[in-house]
């Protein structure tokens, strides 16, 4: 039990405030020497040449030693990965991708939007049009970022092509050396400055055709005979610059854009002395296999040996471990997308169906509970309901590639939960079921949170890479199902040992999975200060004293005191290993945090339209508050016979109440958060009542009840 209890510290002192501080002298000694041997294979000179070769729209399917023989040897011999390219809309275009490079932060210029301006040529280099558009009226304050920091730091750069002088300019949005072609380039001219960038957009450009400010509405717009005659031409066009960059040049392929209207991973590949045959990730994302497209420019920067400013968000990529064969190695890649795309492709219908099963199970129960029908339906009903959502994590422990084996793997999980809840000795119990499921919906969640959180990435209730909204830590319905499932799970521990004990185990466990969620670990800033009120508020009905609205304001002013103590300690950290708890610091000191907030309680209002999840939401609180003013109407008595079989679960649902309403307040999921909730909260709460109902009814306990040895 020490030892457990150590390990777990060492765990969240790490999550907090970095391994180094939690590595002891033996151990540290190990994991430099092998970080040092790490560092000395993969990396190249401090201060080389890098070459930057953006192919918008370019897909790991795309790639074959057939149609792109030179893209093909020079992802061969590189270090690879998926790259990311989330900017600010669902889509990227490539004005918006090249933009994001530039800038070090996501970028976009303001409207719908396709293919980078055509630069106007001024002697060597070349002007981009009304580029003060960008940071005067569409707010893009860092465009140049990339520009200027190189020019401060006498770095100079070559720019071939639109996309490649976006990137590259400067504040007034201007490039020193411009070329519109590879073609008219030489090794002599390319070995003048250590930078160039070039812009191949052979592959989107067909996209753009008619409608070159944006991209099509339809996933995919043309043949494959054409987009692989696309493809040839990149590959051409990118040959003609391999061919002439001059020797021990580091080169960054990366696929920065969208060519439709549906997000992909796309293509990113560093070569470098060493990298051959391993995976590529960053620390931006803390996947190995993963990367943002900010990661671009501070990659840039350090392989330069020029100070990445503090304004980019992203990390340099990170070489990672060797692949058994290149090829499993891009099966591997290409299979990433393909389980995001599966995943994204059933989503809507399955938040839809979702809230289907809500409603209609509200309707049914209300229908049977006031005809005083069917208890027991209702109860095996409302567990299984209870017991649907953790199954969007549990299914990624399973093998899956299609929607067959995605939604069989769900209905395996949430079988076994269902029937683990209802058939052991604790089924007679009124609180049986609901301790079954609650627990494993946190246990769940807090194992994915002390494991890298692998169970949240693709999965419908978490998040997924190619979104580009997270890439570990708490998601914001995780957060709802952590913090649900853990007041719900410990008010059956005060339920059982009332008094101090239980008010100590609602307060403790809620704080460690509060810390796991708020910790490095979670990297979950709203979650935090929702979490707090709702764990105190649940802890002072518990000891019998009120709670007021100044009582509940101070808690939530405690529980944002609390997170930005975490966002504090990560904003110490260098700045290539914060999350956005510590950039989020970064913003408050620049003055940029307001725009931040107001951008996410934009977001949270758009929920409240939700058709998926609003329903949710007013269907469950409808019957709630029904069938508290009017229980024999309502529901034959249920929910007050829970209250008044365990008060400890009445306090549990106000505090996962109080949780829910402020964690839609501050968060940008809005309404995700509380339907989620009362989702997993109010049919575990029915389920009680009628447990409480029918053991009324019994003339003695049941073997299940002596079993279950829990007080009555």
């Amino acid at each position: 039990m020490r030892r457990a209890l150590v390990v777990l510290v060492v765990l969240v002192g790490q999550a907090i405030l970095g391994p180094a501080l939690f590595i002891g002298p033996a151990s540290a000694g190990a994991a430099r020497a092998q970080a040092s041997a790490e560092t000395s294979a993969v990396t190249g000179a401090a201060e080389g040449r890098v070459a930057l070769l953006g192919v918008p729209g370019l897909h790991w399917n795309d790639l074959t030693p057939s149609d792109t023989p030179n893209l093909w040897a020079l992802v061969r011999s590189s270090a690879i990965g998926s790259l990311s390219v989330r900017t600010v809309g669902n889509v990227t275009c490539p004005y918006d991708g090249w933009l994001t490079v530039s800038a070090g932060t996501r970028s976009a210029a303001g409207y719908a939007c396709g293919a980078p301006p055509s630069p106007e040529q001024r002697g060597a280099g070349a002007v981009i049009p009304d580029y003060r558009y960008l940071i005067d009226v569409a707010g893009q304050r860092t465009a140049g970022t990339l520009g200027e920091t190189l020019k401060a730091a006498g770095r100079c750069s070559i720019a071939i092509g639109p996309g490649a002088a976006l990137a590259l300019a400067d504040q007034q949005g201007a490039v020193a050396r411009y070329h519109a072609s590879p073609l008219q380039v030489k090794t002599t001219d390319l070995e003048q400055c250590p930078m160039v960038a070039m812009d191949v957009d052979d592959l989107v450009r067909p996209y753009l055709a008619g409608e070159p400010d944006r991209l099509p509405k339809v996933p995919e717009k043309l043949p494959a005979a054409e987009r692989r005659e696309a493809l040839r031409l990149a590959d051409t066009k990118a040959g003609a610059l391999l061919s002439v960059l001059p020797t021990g040049t580091t080169v960054l392929l990366a696929g920065l854009a969208d060519h439709g209207s549906v997000p992909h991973l796309r293509v990113v590949a560093l070569r470098e002395p060493g990298a051959e045959g391993r995976v590529l990730g960053a620390a931006s994302t803390r996947r190995d296999d993963i990367s943002i497209l900010t990661d671009l420019t501070a990659t840039v920067l350090d392989e330069l040996g020029v100070a990445v400013p503090s304004t980019v968000v992203g990390a340099p990529l990170r070489v990672g471990e060797r692949a058994a064969t290149f090829e499993a190695l891009v099966e591997r890649l290409r299979s990433a997308d393909a389980t995001a795309q599966t995943m994204r492709s059933a989503k809507a219908a399955y938040f839809t169906a979702l809230a289907v099963f809500q409603v209609l199970f509200y309707v049914l129960a209300f229908l049977l509970l006031r005809r005083h029908k069917g208890l027991p339906w209702v109860r095996r009903a409302a567990v299984a309901l209870a017991a649907l959502p953790v199954t969007s994590f549990l299914v990624n422990l399973l093998p899956w590639d299609s929607h067959l084996e995605l939604f069989g793997g769900m209905v395996a999980w949430w079988a076994a939960i269902t029937a683990l809840a209802l058939a052991g000795p604790w089924r007679r119990r009124p609180l049986g079921p609901l301790a079954v499921v609650a627990a494993v919906t946190a246990l769940t969640l807090v194992g994915d949170l002390l494991t890298g959180t692998t169970l949240q990435l693709n999965s419908f209730m978490g998040y997924s890479a190619e979104q580009g909204a997270r890439y570990f830590g708490l998601g914001n319905i995780p957060f709802a199902l952590l913090a649900t499932g853990t007041l719900l799970a410990t008010t059956v521990i005060a339920h059982r040992w009332p008094g101090k004990v239980g008010i100590a185990a609602i307060v403790v466990l809620g704080a460690f999975a509060m810390v796991l969620g708020g910790s490095g670990m979670g990297s979950d800033f709203g979650g935090v200060i929702a979490f707090v009120p709702g764990i105190a508020v649940t802890a002072l009905i518990l000891s019998g004293k009120r709670v007021s609205l100044w009582k509940l304001g101070a808690f939530c002013v405690a529980g944002g005191v609390i997170v930005m103590g975490f966002a504090w300690l990560n904003y110490l950290r260098p700045p290539a290993e914060q999350s956005h708890l510590g950039r989020f610091v970064g913003q408050v000191l620049t003055g940029e945090a307001v725009e931040v907030i107001w951008r996410k309680f934009l977001a949270m209002v758009s929920t409240l339209a939700n058709p998926n999840l609003m329903p949710i939401v007013i269907a469950a609180v409808v019957f709630l508050v029904y069938a508290i003013l009017r229980p024999e109407q309502a529901s034959a008595g249920v929910v007050p016979a829970a209250f008044e079989h365990s008060p400890a679960l009445r306090a549990g649902l106000i505090g996962t109440l109080v949780s829910g309403v402020v964690g839609m307040l501050v968060n940008d999921s809005g309404a995700a958060v509380l339907s989620m909730a009362l989702a997993l909260a109010v049919p575990l709460l029915l389920a009680t009542g009628i447990g409480a109902l029918r053991r009324d009814g019994e003339s003695a306990p049941g073997v299940g009840e002596q079993l279950a040895g829990v007080a009555k």
